[in-house]
């Protein structure tokens, strides 16, 4: 545990989070999370995947040194802890967003990567019952077989437009990425549920930069076309995903238990869907719309009932 339990007070969420057991900031980190696959779609055509990310994590540490110097925000109290929350990061940021830029840059359709990401909740219960003890209920059960369904409804129309043969390669790295958040929450769940989120963000996003720029500079050119879309999308995913929505879900890995928090990425894919209908045209089906509503009865379900 981070020297934050001891001081509760200095994390900076105190305003924000002090109804985080009600809808609202759940209903939040689903909105803001959602739009990371718009970012994507923005940026991925002016840099590589790491390259783009090893930015992201670069300005995202800029940003919030300062603001921890100055508010001298409180370190965890060992270097166990520290260990603990840095491990984390890695796996929620480097493999996880890692894997989901790589397979949208390989060409997989953003759909059937949330297809993929969207198995967390039930892999998710899996490891919470035997990693964290956490009993899962059989209306838990429910919703969570519910929420998939729902998803799959979803992307079913763009995962039919999508060949076989040209899936397999593309998904390897999506496959990464959905072992890689559901690793990283339980591991946070488990090891440092609390902690600073200034501070906390510093150590997370050290090793992942430190990660990523490595396998950037094996793997990649690192050459970035500077125009408009990349500089917004790069500037939307560093302020309103690395540090608004990752803030929010570092709280409500604290506040909830692993498959309450699991269960909010069913409702990704819906969410991506209709901020893409908004912004870029795509249609909506009526199964896409039966499938939202499936998400979001199946997402009630599993964090209305209890182990």
């Amino acid at each position: 545990m981070t020297q934050s339990s001891a001081r509760p007070s200095a994390a900076p969420s105190s305003p924000a989070t002090a109804h985080a057991d009600g809808p609202l900031l759940p209903l939040l980190f689903v909105a803001v999370w959602s739009t990371g696959f718009i970012g994507a779609k923005f940026g991925l055509p002016d840099a590589e995947p790491l390259t783009f990310l090893a930015w992201r994590y670069a300005i995202v540490l800029v940003l919030m040194l300062p603001v921890v110097l100055l508010a001298r925000a409180p370190w965890p109290a060992s270097r166990a802890a520290t260990g603990h929350i840095a491990i984390s990061g890695l796996l929620v940021h480097g493999v996880y967003l890692g894997g989901v830029f790589t397979a949208i840059a390989r060409g997989l359709p953003a759909g059937i990567t949330a297809l993929v990401v969207g198995l967390q909740p039930l892999v998710t219960a899996l490891g919470a019952r035997a990693f964290l003890g956490e009993r899962i209920s059989r209306p838990q059960w429910a919703g969570l077989a519910l929420g998939f369904v729902g998803v799959a409804l979803v992307v079913a129309q763009k995962t039919a437009a999508v060949s076989g043969a040209a899936v397999l390669t593309m998904l390897t790295p999506a496959v990464i990425a959905l072992l890689g958040i559901t690793a990283g929450t339980l591991y946070q769940k488990k090891y440092c549920p609390a902690f600073d989120l200034r501070t906390g963000a510093v150590i997370q996003f050290v090793p992942t930069l430190l990660a990523t720029a490595a396998l950037a500079l094996l793997t990649e050119t690192t050459q970035v076309r500077w125009t408009g879309h990349f500089v917004f999308a790069l500037g939307w995913l560093v302020l309103v995903l690395s540090i608004g929505a990752v803030s929010l879900l570092n709280v409500l890995i604290r506040r909830g238990s692993a498959v309450n928090v699991a269960s909010l990425f069913y409702l990704t894919p819906p969410t991506t869907a209709l901020i893409a209908w908004a912004l870029f045209g795509e249609t909506l089906t009526g199964l896409s719309m039966a499938g939202m509503a499936l998400a979001a009865v199946g997402v009630w379900l599993a964090r209305r009932a209890k182990g």
